[in-house]
């Protein structure tokens, strides 16, 4: 594991492969850290890719520089850290693969920084224009209850008081039975120790629906921009888990008109909420056809 410090964070971020080989930028999801992306690197770097995969803000040994930063959660900070990170890195160009939030982030990199991304590929979120949050169907709401939950000032003290109880019933629930292996959540759940952790999941999914959350004005270009972008000239990978039980695989249909250029959508049948995690072959291999394209 290595560290760089922005003007904001200092990033911890885990590399691999090539030194010389084009970048894939891995950005994991939520409750998740980079530990999920090593059957996928593995992958990447025997096909000559270099890796990295940052802890994202408020997971893992990834700090914040100073106490009164805010502490926002919205996909343009995250997209904004991750645009730190590789400039300090020197990296012009680069792919993303993203899960989750990590899909949201290459959604939004994509709508905000196209010169600079090659493609991505998005797992387990369907892209949203405009990253605007829409009040969803009453079957979906019901698999939201997690979000409704801490849009209650009792739930987020719960929250607090059992970070990690709180993370692993998305696991738990999110996917098939039979995937989760307690040791390597255990490892994993060891990055929600951050104190951070609970800010940012509070602020990213509270702020979705509430008035008055934290803000930090330093977003508010990257924020109203990202507002006017409707479609994606980025090639698109999408992977859906066909019995995700967190994002429905309705969610992530027929939205090929929001994009430009190529768009593929891979549903993979009786896979939850965690495709890189669950059928780490059958994601890696397609990935890698994206990314040879």
């Amino acid at each position: 594991m290595k560290t760089i410090r922005t003007e904001l964070l200092e990033i911890a971020y885990e590399e691999g492969g090539h030194q010389s080989g084009p970048l894939v930028l891995l950005l994991h999801g939520w409750p998740d850290t980079p530990r999920g992306w090593k059957r996928i690197t593995e992958r990447l770097h025997a096909k000559g890719w270099r890796t990295i995969a940052p802890y994202l803000r408020g997971t893992g040994p990834t700090k914040f520089l100073h106490d009164e930063t805010p502490r926002i959660g919205a996909g343009v900070a995250l997209a904004r850290d991750a645009m730190d990170l590789v400039d300090k890195l020197g990296i012009d160009r680069f792919a993303v693969v993203g899960h989750d939030w990590g899909a949201r982030v290459a959604y939004t990199l994509s709508a905000l920084f196209p010169e600079r991304v090659t493609t991505i590929s998005a797992l387990a979120l369907a892209y949203q224009p405009g990253g605007i949050f829409k009040i969803p169907s009453f079957e979906q709401a019901k698999r939201f209850w997690y979000q409704w939950f801490l849009c209650v000032d009792a739930g987020m003290t719960k929250v607090r008081d059992d970070a990690v109880g709180f993370a692993r019933i998305q696991w738990e629930t999110w996917s098939p039975p039979g995937w989760l292996d307690e040791t390597e959540f255990s490892r994993t759940a060891e990055g929600f120790s951050n104190p951070d952790w609970v800010n940012i999941t509070a602020n990213a999914y509270r702020s979705r629906w509430l008035t008055g959350e934290v803000w930090d004005a330093r977003y508010d270009s990257l924020q109203r921009k990202l507002g006017e972008v409707e479609a994606l000239s980025t090639p698109t990978l999408m992977i859906q888990g066909g019995s995700d039980f967190c994002d429905a695989p309705s969610e992530s249909e027929g939205l090929e008109a929001y994009f430009t250029r190529s768009y593929r959508r891979v549903l993979l049948d009786g896979i939850g909420h965690f495709p890189h995690r669950e059928a780490p072959d059958a994601v890696a291999t397609e990935i890698l056809r994206h990314l040879v394209k």
